[in-house]
């Protein structure tokens, strides 16, 4: 069974999905005018003053949610691993990747918003990659084709998300806390699942809130520690800078020989880190409460920013400023080896956390594996905790009606038991990965960021059209100096169905004079 996944996860992660996940971010950002580096300003302006509902969550926690979905073992076992089987060069390829992939996460993100749903049972908005994909062409002859499409996008959603990506931030906590404590794997592998049972059943605002708190804390203060660690070695940067774009490129005399190694890592690790393209952000950027849906493709454009040049970034810096690296040649820490750092000098050294843990133990001895272990800790839990607030919206969206049936010998909904369900399936993988090998977990969740990854840019590529539109409109209405208000009808969108009947003044009123409504 590892052999064929290994196998499956390559033909996934083949050089064609490579080629489409850069390509995509540069058609995007030529069509957009590069709207990600036009409008950062007005990414920071919307994500600070938005408002929350009794049906939906700020801009602000829309982001933390998704943030909290993106910020996880990406940005420290993550790098580590594109550093480790890519050389430095790898950074500048999940630099680009998360340039590009902001215009990208900003089509994706409007999208979500254009053609989000309110949830029959939860009275919530719902909304991503399948709710688009369906409600888009829902007036045109593509119709059928468009449905399916949303209901494979969705099937995936449920089986990435619930199933094959959760084990990679049990595993990457459970090797952190190990290197730092000794803890044993089945002793992990029940605290995260306890944990997770009180939050996970809470619903949408209890994880809104959650994410609201902790991902600021943890995201900066990582952050502030490791330029710490980075300035204390401020004498090796220009070199650190000189080592990524030679490496990038091919010219390094060590690692020139593995460039086609950086830029597979780099944009392979960029886009588990940062999620742009996969299809993860539009289930967030949905869930806010916005009076247009370009407010909300701005905040998430940003948060590509967020995760990769700000975290990803500090966690790279960390590695090789202080030498706590090595290089394989191919896909496997047994190769030989084709450069180290300094503090490496054991070749049992687990690919992963312990590089940045090794890091910072270079300057707070003992103390840095501890400070990573905790980070992970945070990053990791409110990772696996997004990614079932994806699951249970694409489960939803696979229900439809049928989740309001009531199952009399269960005595409850349709919708309530495979909910159960789905909470019982992603403990259970939170515990698998947690004491399985770091090698099985990261097969699995690759092959799920794959499959979510070619379903969604295939798809904004064809339905593309009115997120543009929405950009347009908004800049039109910021020149004429008003708070851009959303009518699909006016622009000429079909199936933005919540849209044509939405009241702008109804969000803030008390959730029972909109239920009488």
């Amino acid at each position: 069974m590892t052999d064929f996944l290994a196998k499956l996860n390559d033909i996934i992660w083949s050089d064609p999905l490579v080629y489409l996940c850069l390509g995509a971010g540069v058609f995007f950002s030529v069509r957009s005018r590069l709207l990600q580096l036009r409008h950062i300003p007005e990414m920071i302006r919307v994500m600070v003053r938005g408002h929350s509902s009794p049906d939906g969550v700020s801009s602000f926690q829309a982001l933390m949610i998704s943030i909290a979905g993106r910020v996880g073992t990406g940005n420290i076992a993550g790098v580590a691993t594109a550093i480790a089987f890519g050389g430095p060069g790898a950074m500048f390829w999940m630099w680009l990747v998360a340039f590009l992939g902001a215009s990208t996460s900003f089509v994706e993100c409007t999208l979500g918003q254009i053609y989000k749903t309110r949830d029959r049972l939860t009275n919530e908005y719902r909304g991503g990659p399948a709710y688009y994909f369906s409600q888009a062409f829902a007036h045109t002859k593509a119709a059928p084709f468009f449905k399916i499409y949303g209901f494979v996008f969705a099937a995936v959603t449920v089986l990435a998300c619930g199933v094959l990506l959760p084990g990679i931030q049990s595993n990457s906590m459970t090797v952190a806390m190990s290197q730092a404590w000794g803890v044993a794997d089945w002793a992990v592998a029940i605290g995260i699942v306890i944990i997770l049972a009180f939050v996970i059943i809470g619903g949408v605002k209890r994880i809104a809130a959650f994410a609201s708190i902790v991902v600021p804390f943890m995201a900066v203060l990582y952050i502030v520690f490791a330029l710490i660690v980075v300035f204390t070695n401020v004498s090796q940067v220009p070199e650190v800078f000189r080592l990524i774009f030679a490496s990038a490129f091919g010219a390094d005399a060590v690692f020139g020989s593995i460039i086609g190694s950086a830029i597979m890592w780099g944009v392979k690790r960029g886009i588990y880190s940062n999620e742009a393209g996969q299809g993860t952000g539009p289930h967030a950027a949905a869930a806010a409460e916005v009076s247009h849906p370009a407010k909300q493709g701005f905040v998430q454009a940003f948060a590509v920013y967020i995760d990769t040049l700000f975290v990803c970034s500090a966690t790279g810096f960390l590695i090789i400023t202080t030498g706590a690296y090595r290089v394989f040649e191919g896909e496997s820490a047994s190769n030989p080896v084709l450069g180290e750092g300094g503090l490496l000098t054991e070749a049992d050294i687990p690919v992963g956390p312990s590089f940045v843990q090794i890091g910072f133990d270079s300057m707070w001895s003992g103390a840095g594996s501890t400070f990573v272990a905790v980070s992970l800790a945070f990053f990791c839990l409110t990772t696996i905790i997004a990614y079932y607030y994806m699951a249970e919206t694409n489960l939803r969206f696979l229900m439809g009606k049928a989740s309001t049936i009531y199952v009399r010998p269960l005595r409850s909904t349709l919708g309530a038991n495979l909910t159960l369900i789905l909470q019982a399936a992603i403990l259970i993988s939170v515990a698998y990965g947690a004491v399985s090998t770091a090698e099985e977990a990261w097969t699995l969740g690759d092959i799920g960021v794959g499959l979510m990854a070619w379903l969604n840019i295939l798809g904004i590529l064809v339905l593309q059209q009115p997120a543009f539109k929405a950009l347009r409109d908004y800049e039109r209405q910021k020149k004429q100096g008003k708070d851009p208000v959303f009518d699909p009808v006016a622009l000429g969108i079909v199936g933005a169905t919540f849209w044509e009947t939405y009241d702008p003044d109804e969000s803030r009123r008390p959730k029972e004079e909109v239920l009488e409504k």
